[in-house]
């Protein structure tokens, strides 16, 4: 993962950085299907982002135990999320409201943050860490070109992203949260797509 980068510079006119990718009914196999993206980094080299919206049968607390940390709180219900299926055995933590640094932190926009560094894990586990955030396993890459080419195949609709979306809304209703704020309801959305 890049080393720190200011997010008021690093976002350039057509950059999906701090947008969400919300997937097409013609994406209908394996984790992209119904889901919700966080684009984190866009570039000239491809993108990468967090699926924020595909629980996995594993919790927190499961984790915590596998990694042998100690747990001040219950963390028992918190479903891990299905992050991508780039390295899914590497843990990414999406957080907001935080003013501590950690060892490996991706400054996306002014209110989120990626770390993949276990110091956050502790911190989490101890009550210390930040109050908002959300925890997956492996993420979404794109090389060169292939996000755009996928938006021109209209694979995607993207927007905006907002953080309550991803800290407040529960996983099952984010995909619909996001669609309502464009105005389009993904039930009634055809799988059928094609450019009038």
């Amino acid at each position: 993962m890049p080393g720190r980068v200011d997010a008021t510079t690093a976002r350039s006119s057509d950059s999906l950085r701090d947008h969400f990718l919300l997937a097409m009914p013609c994406l209908t196999e394996g984790i992209f299907s119904h889901s919700i993206t966080y684009i984190c980094e866009h570039g000239e080299s491809g993108a990468m982002g967090i699926v924020i919206n595909q629980p996995l049968d594993l919790s927190v607390g499961e984790v915590f135990e596998h990694l042998e940390i100690e747990s001040l709180n219950d963390f028992s219900d918190m479903p891990v999320m299905a992050g991508g299926p780039v390295q899914i055995d590497h843990g990414f933590v999406l957080h907001r409201g935080c003013d501590e640094t950690w060892e490996a932190n991706l400054q996306v926009s002014v209110e989120i943050t990626l770390t993949t560094s276990r110091d956050i894990l502790r911190a989490i586990a101890q009550g210390s860490g930040p109050k908002e955030h959300l925890i997956a396993l492996g993420y979404a890459g794109w090389s060169a070109g292939q996000l755009e080419q996928e938006l021109a195949e209209n694979s995607w609709l993207s927007l905006p992203a907002t953080s309550d979306i991803i800290f407040a809304t529960p996983a099952e209703q984010r995909l619909c949260s996001a669609a309502a704020q464009l105005g389009i309801d993904m039930n009634l959305i055809s799988a059928e797509a094609g450019h009038a």
